[in-house]
């Protein structure tokens, strides 16, 4: 795969680091067919590099949604050759949005792509009551997180899309990242999927919130209304990720010290922790929204090209899983 080893060499010589966990993801999605992708208002050299790029790897199919004139035009200064891609033309971003959603509605594309427009404006497209892509699940979004030093991908959520999410609101976005994390981690068994509720502590306390709803949550699970994973909770975060904190604190359980989901009470404490990881312990952070009827894949102008490939990896990953009759939702 010369294509691969060249993206991650690059990746490599930009931040000076190895990326496994990401390069096991794409190495992955590439053994699979290339995902249909309406791509969003490609409208800048970054979003529509990245889309041509994962296009090269045989990540995506893109469809590029947006004002034609203007595409070509940033493929023109940017050098990059679009004549391989369908385009559809839309007057501005806005508009760009609705016809990318409206291209999953109509079954000509598999998931949708942010290119150069404000998360806003997609998500309102997706999340439209009768011209959006809606399940009968909330629409949550995942941060991938890829920790140098740590065996595996950390999936952290919600940290983009639910800003202060309820009990009944955190069942869908519990059930939405394990869904997620079984694709991503093949194998048998529901304990492979560890979801640690996260808290400020570790133990039940009436005057907390998140403490409660962790251990409704947990107790859902064990009730089977959440499925596929095992659950505890509530964990503070060092209990969730380091065996010698959760030792320390007595914390007996499966997941405590080895958790793969981190499940955040608040879109403000997700946010901040998908930032620590990334500009304190040099963590890529993809990320992906779930719930709809197709993978969102959600990136920022400022997300390296890696992290932007390791989007698509996961948004090819889940509509292989679909197409096999797993059921994402």
């Amino acid at each position: 795969m010369p294509e691969l080893a060249e993206a991650l060499a690059a990746a490599a010589v930009t931040d000076g680091r190895p990326h496994q966990n990401f390069e096991r993801l794409l190495a992955r999605a590439r053994e699979q067919r290339p995902l249909v992708t309406a791509v969003a208002h490609p409208c800048d050299h970054v979003s529509l590099d990245s889309a041509i790029e994962a296009a090269r790897l045989g990540l995506i199919e893109p469809i590029l949604v947006g004002p034609i004139a203007r595409i070509k035009e940033v493929a023109r200064a940017g050098e990059l050759d679009i004549s391989p891609f369908e385009l559809v033309d839309a007057a501005h971003s806005h508009e760009s949005a609705a016809k990318a959603v409206e291209l999953v509605r109509a079954g000509r594309a598999e998931a949708v792509m942010k290119g150069s427009l404000h998360t806003d404006e997609v998500m309102a497209a997706v999340v439209a009551r009768e011209t959006g892509l809606r399940t009968g699940r909330r629409v949550s979004h995942c941060f991938v997180m890829d920790v140098p030093g740590h065996p595996h991908p950390l999936v952290v959520t919600d940290a983009a899309v639910n800003i202060a999410p309820t009990l009944e609101d955190k069942i869908d976005i519990v059930q939405n990242a394990i869904d997620m994390t079984r694709v991503l981690l093949p194998g048998e068994g529901d304990d492979r999927v560890r979801v640690a509720i996260l808290s400020a502590m570790e133990t039940v306390n009436p005057k907390v919130l998140s403490t409660l709803e962790a251990a409704a949550l947990c107790k859902m699970a064990d009730r089977g209304q959440i499925t596929g994973a095992v659950l505890e909770g509530p964990l503070a975060l060092d209990n969730a990720i380091s065996p010698e904190a959760a030792a320390i604190k007595g914390i007996v359980s499966p997941v405590a010290g080895h958790a793969n989901v981190l499940v955040v009470p608040d879109l403000e404490a997700g946010n901040m922790l998908a930032k620590c990881m990334s500009f304190l312990s040099g963590a890529d952070a993809a990320g992906i929204v779930l719930g709809a009827r197709a993978p969102i894949i959600l990136t920022s102008r400022a997300d390296a090209k890696l992290t932007r490939l390791a989007s698509c990896a996961i948004a090819s990953l889940l509509g292989a899983a679909r197409r096999a009759s797993v059921a994402i939702v």
